[in-house]
């Protein structure tokens, strides 16, 4: 992870403050009562004074160098600007209604294929339940036989 100089100062100067605190509350048993009340008052008024840090927020898109991208904040977006940002999530979700439809379309239409396949055959239905037939199909037997029709036997 790499800081900017910065938040590196600051957390130097939060080790430094640490360091002081503890020599400083390390000597702070041997003073009289009326020295510990006035120093823990002064400290409750330096914490209340003290710089509160605050969130930092990009406010534009940034190309570095290195090919790195940063996005703005959203402060001060009108009302295009929201949405032409909702624009991609509502394209996303109107293409995967779509692809649903149109799969659920040829999953309909393959199995009317099937169905129409399985009715004008030359076999009857129930012979594809049969354990049988399907042994026999597995052998190799009937690929031929079942799509030729049958010999007739004039003389």
């Amino acid at each position: 992870m790499s800081y900017t100089l910065q938040h590196k100062t600051d957390i130097l100067q939060d080790r430094f403050g640490l360091k002081v605190a503890s020599r400083l509350s390390a000597a702070n048993h041997d003073l009289p009562y009326d020295v510990s009340e006035r120093l823990r008052a002064a400290r409750q008024q330096a914490l209340s004074q003290r710089k509160q840090p605050r969130a930092q927020t990009a406010t534009a898109v940034t190309a570095t160098g290195g090919g790195t991208l940063a996005l703005g904040g959203g402060e001060g977006w009108s009302l295009w600007g929201r949405l032409a940002s909702a624009l991609p999530v509502v394209a996303l979700a109107v293409g995967m209604v779509a692809i649903k439809v149109i799969q659920d379309d040829n999953r309909a239409s393959e199995l009317a294929e099937v169905d129409v396949a399985i009715l004008t055959d030359n076999l009857p239905p129930q012979a594809y339940t049969d354990p049988g037939f399907l042994q026999f199909l597995r052998v190799g037997g009937g690929s031929a036989e079942a799509e030729s029709p049958p010999a007739s036997t004039e003389e």
